[in-house]
């Protein structure tokens, strides 16, 4: 079974479904949980391309991304004792990039995440990390779909 499992989260109610699973999974195995946040300093822009962000969004990415990894370690450490958590800052690179990389760098044997199932022209325009990870991952990839888009699945 794993003992190494990553969990990207977002803050989203779709990455929360993704950490769900996995505090699941690693109190099962007995694994160890690294939740990571990716913040990247250079955004798109849809219609100019990448352009640079103020140092102060940038502050206050940074410290939302704090929040939302506090929140994912307290949640886990209700249910699982061994959690440990990353806040990743990267200028102009996926995020799915980045989450590989430190799969492969903690050596993970197991990512979960959360994902909307978008597919077809949704997809393309919106595109996906979780998609991108799950084709580039050197270790499995557990993809957990958002409660709601699993109702609309269901129907």
């Amino acid at each position: 079974m794993y003992s190494r499992i990553l969990v990207p989260v977002d803050g989203s109610a779709t990455s929360r479904t993704g950490l769900d699973e996995a505090i699941k999974l690693a109190r099962l195995a007995g694994a160890r949980l690294k939740v990571v946040h990716v913040v990247d300093e250079l955004v798109l822009d849809g219609g100019y391309g990448p352009m640079a962000i103020s140092e102060s969004v940038i502050d206050a990415m940074r410290e939302s991304g704090r929040k939302v990894l506090e929140d994912a370690v307290s949640l886990a450490r209700k249910q699982l004792a061994d959690v440990e958590s990353e806040l990743i800052e990267t200028i102009g690179r996926r995020a799915a990039d980045t989450i590989v990389d430190v799969a492969r760098q903690w050596q993970a044997e197991l990512i979960v995440m959360g994902t909307h199932g978008r597919r077809g022209l949704r997809r393309l325009v919106v595109g996906s990390d979780a998609e991108a990870v799950l084709r580039t991952s050197p270790v499995p990839v557990l993809m957990v779909r958002a409660e709601e888009e699993r109702a609309q699945a269901a129907a």
